[in-house]
């Protein structure tokens, strides 16, 4: 097994083009190192080539180019530890990827919460989201798509094909307002957005220009707000912060990012969750680098004034921001989420 594994989440609403995508990812010469678990509750993945042929608990087939594919069982530790363990005869190397499509109506947060148990497995999580360009904004009125786009490290817009040229940049719009942490895949192109779907995240920062004030978001009920530390924080306060965060908001956080300066560091920390569960701080960037701190809330169904209440009380400033999306327009990307735990 290569040294770090990367392991992404490939979620979507249903009909929005994520086993399509999927497929023609398959497809390509370097998928061959890549092993791809789908959710059995969900749709029929890959046009049904999962198949019963192992006398094991874990379905598994073997792909003409060496991939290796197979069904998730209710323990996903396990699921994964047969997939690296699975003989791959045809395969030039190691895994490098494992992709779990999820189920249409599936959230992100329960799947990663999973990951919480192979903590010892040295990988790279990641999120990817489907968004259907042509229905998009029919869609956003459910929870779990909106709980996907926002878990999303990278969104990738589909059915561009079959959309009028000025829906590319409605689309765009609608997932920067949805998510403005997210890469945006949004490449006519249909082989140029297969190969940029899977790529590696670039870049390891936060673009200052989510700073900038914007206008109201793209969703009724999901808003994104701007939290500014007022000065460095304690450590313990911004733990406790992030805590009463999580335990306040509960499933209608959806996503969390942000540098914040702490007493205890000469650098700052890398704050981020998917949904309440939270990548454990990190510092960032080199002792003496001044990066503007701040965190990006992305929550559902928000109301005016409840984060001031969260304590301990005035460590932030606030504000609604919805931003268009900087990483896309800069050509930066987002760190690659580390292993998840609880």
């Amino acid at each position: 097994m290569t040294d770090i594994l990367d392991f992404v989440v490939l979620t979507g609403f249903l009909g929005s083009g994520k086993t399509t995508l999927l497929r023609d990812t398959l497809s390509r010469p370097e998928a061959a190192d890549t092993a791809v678990i789908v959710n059995e509750a969900g749709e029929i993945g890959l046009d049904g080539l999962i198949l019963r042929e192992t006398g094991g608990d874990v379905p598994m087939t073997m792909l003409a180019n060496g991939c290796v594919c197979c069904q998730m069982t209710s323990d996903l530790a396990r699921t994964v530890e047969a997939l690296l363990a699975a003989e791959r005869p045809e395969a030039s190397g190691p895994l490098r990827r494992i992709v779990l499509e999820t189920s249409g109506l599936s959230k992100p947060g329960p799947v990663l919460r999973q990951l919480a148990s192979l903590g010892g497995f040295p990988m790279r999580v990641s999120v990817v989201a489907t968004y259907d360009a042509l229905r998009g904004p029919g869609t956003t009125a459910f929870e779990e798509a909106a709980a996907q786009w926002a878990a999303a490290h990278r969104i990738v817009l589909t059915k561009l094909d079959a959309a009028p040229p000025e829906r590319v940049g409605q689309a765009r719009a609608e997932v920067a307002g949805l998510n403005p942490l997210a890469e945006i895949v949004a490449d006519p192109d249909r082989s140029a957005a297969v190969a940029a779907a899977f790529a590696p995240l670039p870049g390891a920062g936060l673009d200052p220009a989510l700073l900038a004030p914007e206008a109201a978001g793209a969703h009724p009920r999901v808003a994104v707000w701007l939290a500014r530390p007022a000065a460095p924080l304690p450590y313990d306060d911004l733990a406790a912060w992030l805590d009463n965060l999580a335990g306040h908001l509960g499933e209608r956080l959806l996503r969390l990012k942000g540098l914040v300066r702490v007493v205890e560091s000469d650098r700052p920390l890398l704050v981020e969750s998917v949904g309440t569960l939270f990548s454990r701080p990190r510092p960032f960037g080199r002792p003496g680098e001044d990066p503007a701190p701040f965190v990006v809330v992305i929550a559902r169904d928000l109301n005016v004034g409840e984060l001031e209440g969260v304590a301990p009380v005035g460590l932030f400033r606030f504000a609604p921001r919805v931003p268009d999306n900087p990483f896309a327009r800069a050509g930066a990307g987002l760190p690659r989420a580390e292993a998840a735990r609880a």
